[in-house]
């Protein structure tokens, strides 16, 4: 993601996007049913993280990368969603979206995150050249996705929830690079029109601080956040407007979509190899991802 001024724009240019796969997912899964209700873990979110950085940089069209992406599926997969896959290609690189949908009818509710990491930590100052360990800028939102994807009943939503897993977010302005590759071809390929979109990005610092993104729907913003209230987070929740940033769900935006970006950019290790897990917190994850299990399981 990029932290811009006020007014500023992001624009994909010179992709070579060729699809390979289906262009957006439109099957809904059977809800699986649950005796007991299931509670979000911000432990089990936290061992996510430290095992998608113990596979190195998940940069796009590596190994790593390659070997993250097929652990979500099959991890979708063991928890009872539809997954499916979108390819193509940009910058003679494989780039794969990730995709697991649950739930019936037609009010679709997206819930996004990347799962790439960026190539150069071009924000460290000692480390310039190193490659970024990601486990706040990509493995906490995939973290929070996962753990969503155990414990969320689909049945109460009312809603058909998809869970994306976008690529190629974070190498913007790197090697010709453009940011938000993934998110941005997905969006473009979208054959129906969902009630929300949702991106987590960057939200497991211990210190947390996640204020309302300038750019985001804040009517949508102010559902969360209400939840939020309501679940005693209204001190890491923060009611005021702060950043403006260019990330995944700006492609959503700029079709016209209710989105909201969920970030705590008040991170002082962004873009360095210090985003390391001892930097994260579970009891951070524990909130965010609470919050949108409750938000998503509250019918209107």
């Amino acid at each position: 993601m990029l932290c811009i001024a006020v007014g500023a724009a992001c624009t994909a240019e010179n992709s070579v996007a060729t699809p390979v796969v289906s262009p957006a997912p439109s099957a809904a899964a059977t809800a699986t049913p649950q005796t007991q209700p299931l509670v979000f873990s911000g432990t089990r979110a936290y061992d996510s993280v430290v095992r998608q950085v113990a596979l190195g940089p998940r940069i796009t069209g590596t190994r790593p990368n390659r070997v993250l992406g097929d652990r979500i599926l099959n991890e979708l997969a063991a928890n009872g969603w539809v997954t499916q896959t979108q390819t193509f290609t940009y910058m003679n690189t494989p780039i794969r979206n990730l995709v697991g949908i649950k739930g019936d009818g037609r009010n679709i509710v997206i819930i996004g995150a990347h799962y790439d990491t960026r190539r150069r930590a071009d924000q460290d100052k000692q480390h310039p050249d190193q490659p970024v360990p990601g486990a706040d800028d990509g493995a906490s939102g995939v973290a929070v996705l996962l753990e969503l994807s155990r414990v969320l009943n689909a049945s109460r939503t009312g809603k058909q929830v998809w869970l994306v897993f976008f690529d190629a977010e974070d190498n913007g302005d790197l090697d010709g690079w453009s940011w938000l590759v993934g998110s941005r071809y997905f969006a473009g390929k979208l054959t129906v029109k969902p009630s929300a979109v949702v991106v987590v990005d960057m939200v497991g610092d211990a210190q947390q601080d996640i204020y309302l993104e300038r750019s985001s729907n804040q009517a949508l913003a102010g559902r969360i956040w209400d939840v939020a209230d309501r679940l005693g987070y209204g001190g890491q929740f923060i009611r005021k407007l702060k950043w403006d940033m260019v990330d995944d769900h700006t492609p959503f935006l700029e079709r016209g979509l209710p989105a909201v970006d969920l970030i705590d950019f008040d991170y002082p290790y962004w873009h360095t190899t210090q985003d390391t897990p001892d930097k994260i917190s579970a009891d951070s994850l524990q909130r965010v991802g609470r919050t949108l299990q409750v938000w998503l399981e509250s019918k209107p």
